[in-house]
Parts: C-alpha cells; sequence; structure tokens
C-alpha cells in the first residue's frame, strides 16, 4: 500500500522504514533534505514538497504528518486539506490534542476528506519492535489503511493470550485498535501517556529511596549499600513490577549508576497535562498522575537522584535529551 509520510524525525522514519521492509511503498517529505535523502536511499519516493507528495500519491490518497503538536501540525493540515480530493485521508500520528482531531475532522468533513488520529506509541525502538496504536476516525478510513496498521504493529509476539477473549477484536492483541470516531485515538493515547508518567514517577522514587538506605543519617546496623544496577535487573527477571520501563532503568543504570550524564531537568510534553484536565472535567480523581505531573514541574526547580532516572527513562524509550539547564 501506498504512504505519504510528513516529518521524518526519530520515529516518522522509522515507521517509513518498517513500511518499506513490508513491501508498502512511500513518498517522503521534510524541511530536512538528509532526513528525506536516507529514506529515498532505503527505498523511498522523494517530494520536495507538500504539492509534490500529494501529486506522488495515488487516489485514494492517504498522508501521514508525523509532526509536533500546535502550529506545525495544524498549518500541514490546512495545507493538506486544500490540496486532496475527496476519499482521500489525513492521518495525524502525533501528540496532538484530541479536541483539535474533532475540529479538523469537522472542517475536512464538507470536503469529503477522511481525518484519522494515531495515538501512537513505541519510541525510537518502534523500527524493531513494532508499534502500539490507538485510532480514531470512521471505519471506512480506518479499515482502508488497515494493511498499514498491520505493517506497523508489534504483531502476537509472545506474549501470553488473554484467557477469556474469543469473539474480541483480534486487532487488540496484534497491537492495535480501533478506539473510536475522531479524537478517540489521541484521547486514549492522552491517558496512556498520563499512565506513563505515574510508573515513571514511581519506579523513580523506588529507587530513590533504594539509593539512600546507605545515608549516614540512618543507625548504622540499618544502612544498606545496595546494588541498583542487580536490583534494577533482578526484578525485570519474574518480579510483578517488570515492564519496558523497569528494562529501560537497568540498561541506564548498568552504563552508570550515578546517572551523571543526565541533568534531572525533566520535561512534560503536554500529554500529561490534558490528562489531568480530563480528570477534572470528568471528576474522576487521579492522585498519582496529577502528582507526578507537578514532580515534573518541581524538577525544574531543584534536581535530585529520581529526576535524573526520570531523564534517563525518557531517553531510552523516546530518544529525548535533557541537557544540564541553570535552575530558575
Amino acid at each position: 500500500m501506498q504512504l505519504g509520510m510528513i516529518g521524518l524525525g526519530r520515529m516518522g522514519g522509522n515507521i517509513v522504514r518498517r513500511l518499506l521492509k513490508d513491501g508498502h511503498t512511500a513518498v517522503v517529505y521534510d524541511r530536512d533534505p538528509k532526513a528525506v535523502a536516507a529514506l529515498v536511499e532505503a527505498g523511498a519516493t522523494r517530494a520536495d514538497s507538500l504539492e509534490d507528495l500529494v501529486a506522488e500519491l495515488a487516489a485514494p490518497r492517504a498522508a501521514w504528518g508525523m509532526l509536533p503538536a500546535g502550529a506545525i501540525t495544524e498549518e500541514t493540515v490546512a495545507a493538506l486539506s486544500g490540496l486532496m480530493q475527496a476519499d482521500d485521508t489525513i492521518i495525524d500520528g502525533g501528540n496532538s490534542f484530541y479536541g483539535d482531531d474533532v475540529r479538523r475532522a469537522a472542517e475536512l468533513r464538507p470536503k469529503g476528506i477522511h481525518y484519522v488520529d494515531v495515538g501512537t506509541s513505541g519510541g525510537v525502538w518502534g523500527l524493531e519492535r513494532g508499534y502500539c496504536m490507538m485510532i480514531g476516525g470512521d471505519t471506512e478510513a480506518v479499515d482502508r489503511l488497515d494493511p498499514i496498521f498491520r505493517t506497523l504493529a508489534p504483531g502476537m509476539g509472545e506474549i501470553p493470550r488473554t484467557p477469556g477473549r474469543e469473539g474480541r477484536d483480534p486487532r487488540a492483541e496484534l497491537g492495535y485498535i480501533h478506539a473510536g470516531p475522531c479524537g478517540a485515538g489521541h484521547f486514549v493515547k492522552m491517558i496512556h501517556n498520563g499512565i506513563e508518567y505515574g510508573l515513571m514517577q514511581a519506579y523513580a522514587e523506588g529507587f530513590d529511596i533504594l539509593r539512600h538506605a546507605g545515608s549516614k543519617d540512618l543507625p548504622e546496623a540499618r544502612r544498606y549499600d545496595l546494588n541498583l544496577g542487580d536490583i534494577a535487573e533482578v526484578w525485570r527477571r519474574g518480579s510483578v513490577v517488570s515492564s519496558w520501563l523497569l528494562d529501560l532503568t537497568a540498561s541506564a543504570l548498568a552504563g552508570d549508576e550515578h546517572l551523571e550524564d543526565y541533568s534531572g531537568f525533566v520535561e512534560d510534553s503536554g500529554e500529561g497535562r490534558w490528562t489531568i484536565n480530563a480528570a477534572v472535567e470528568e471528576a474522576v480523581p487521579a492522585t498519582v498522575l496529577s502528582s507526578a505531573l507537578y514532580r515534573r514541574f518541581r524538577s525544574r526547580e531543584h534536581e535530585s537522584y529520581a529526576d535524573k532516572l526520570l531523564s534517563a527513562m525518557r531517553r531510552g524509550f523516546g530518544g529525548h535529551l535533557e541537557p544540564k539547564q541553570p535552575k530558575m
């Protein structure tokens, strides 16, 4: 199947590579000509502008934007809406606010252009592991794009099947779902990222407590000089707190248990804030998730070992680089 990809950064480029490896074709565009050249070398077709990209696609067209949420995505969707025709599809795979998806879909509907929002999780490891996708949009457009989603998804892998799922949508077991109408995909991804904040904070605080177990302020009989790398490693193997985030933690600690390369200055990418806003709108208590978000705010005023571990996990799954910065 043919796909146009706009934005060839850490995830967009690898999405194209995974598609090409499975026999799909791609037309690619990015403001960075080096990023385009690398994908052309891998077998993609070059586009020098959005107009060029749309012209290279066969109807019904599908163009996927993998861009930062906000103005750049807004401008790109607006430009594509003027270039594409009825029955074409615009896909937003970035971390957009779900309310923007609802609005954009309504604006495109009179033109007959489909809009699909794809909450995409997998980070820099997606090329190898695949991407977990939460998809919003009308059934016609989502079903038409299924060959793309099926290739990008992780597949069954070695994860045991969940008892009692007989007769349910098999796509979930492959690593992607049609969550609902436009906006539903990014809404589910938003909550996913809010939970991610809480999980990361729990690991970070737990390891910070372990690290301080050798403090001279404690009675000598209760001081422990613990090997955090070994603890992370043993917890990966059979413990109830094992996870991919713990895998990344173990990897970071194996390389540098003191985390000297990390600043402890932890960014938030928007989804955590939107998750808390949704919780307030729905009157749902979200004490862990809101606390994790506020902790990130606090990290920008005073760093700790826990904050450095959060930075280490963010670099591990998403390639996020958070350099040392002066405190406010």
